[in-house]
């Protein structure tokens, strides 16, 4: 596979490539500065500056976690990083370490345990961990501790992302048939459905503006998320109004599974995919 890490400015309305590379590359997050991207690669994180102009991955050190999967992120402040590693246990546990490196400190006991979003003001996490083969919701604070549970086994619950306002938890659930997005409280109050159309819908991310999410549609024949595949691009309102394909590629897993948005919510990074 070719990656391509892109990024798609909503203004233009147009995509421009800022690194290629004959490795798999997945899943960017967008520095809160604005000024790098974090990225994976072959179970290592990877730092890819966005002021260089011939950018290049830079490794990042993080210890003994050396099998990183595509679910991380960086902290509000920019201080410090969350990441989803199988090294100690065999199965996906959330850690946390410094930006700049060190030994990853374990937050989640129960396992695995998949990240997927910072809250606002950084002191949880919202992430999916299967217990007893049951995929769900789940938030536990930063530090760790115990864990608050927000969906019950109704269908395959996945991909939990924070609003900017803290008010809430967007993410994917198979639980009426084909995946869709959905949006509940941090405290497990005010279910809703925000979409339901014939796509399976995956990997919903509220712009730092609050105004939009953008996700990520399969076809509707395509089981769970695929690498491989195409797909399309769609942003919404964050009632789910407005529903609207910015554009298609060749893609699927990797492509944004992670929280992606620029800090001023004007653009967005993503990884496209090319058979070669």
């Amino acid at each position: 596979m070719r990656s391509s890490v892109e990024i798609y400015d909503l203004a233009a309305g147009q995509s421009r490539v800022v690194f290629q590379s004959e490795e798999l590359i997945e899943a960017p997050n967008w520095s809160p500065d604005g000024r790098w991207l974090m990225l994976n690669s072959d179970g290592r994180l990877f730092c890819l500056s966005l002021g260089e102009v011939k950018p290049t991955l830079l490794p990042m050190d993080t210890g003994f976690a050396v099998r990183c999967n595509n679910d991380h992120g960086i902290s509000p402040d920019g201080r410090m990083i969350a990441i989803s590693d199988k090294c100690e246990f065999g199965k996906s546990a959330i850690y946390t370490l410094p930006v700049e490196g060190g030994t990853p400190k374990l937050v989640t006991k129960n396992l695995p345990s998949y990240w997927h979003g910072w809250s606002p003001d950084g002191s949880r996490f919202a992430y999916c961990g299967i217990r007893d083969d049951l995929f769900d919701i789940y938030t536990i604070a930063a530090t760790g501790g115990d864990e608050t549970r927000l969906t019950h086994g109704e269908g395959r619950n996945d991909g939990p992302d924070y609003s900017f306002d803290g008010q809430w938890i967007y993410f994917n659930s198979s639980r009426t048939g084909l995946m869709q997005i959905w949006r509940i409280h941090p405290d497990g109050t005010g279910l809703e459905q925000i979409t339901s159309d014939n796509y399976g819908n995956w990997f919903a991310h509220p712009s730092p503006a609050n105004d939009r999410v953008i996700l990520i549609s399969y076809a509707p024949d395509v089981f769970d998320h695929p690498r491989d595949q195409d797909v399309e691009i769609r942003m919404m309102d964050m009632d789910g109004g407005n529903l609207t394909s910015l554009f298609g590629l060749f893609g699927g897993q990797g492509t944004m599974n992670s929280p992606n948005w620029a800090p001023d919510g004007h653009a967005f990074a993503y990884v496209r995919y090319f058979p070669v």
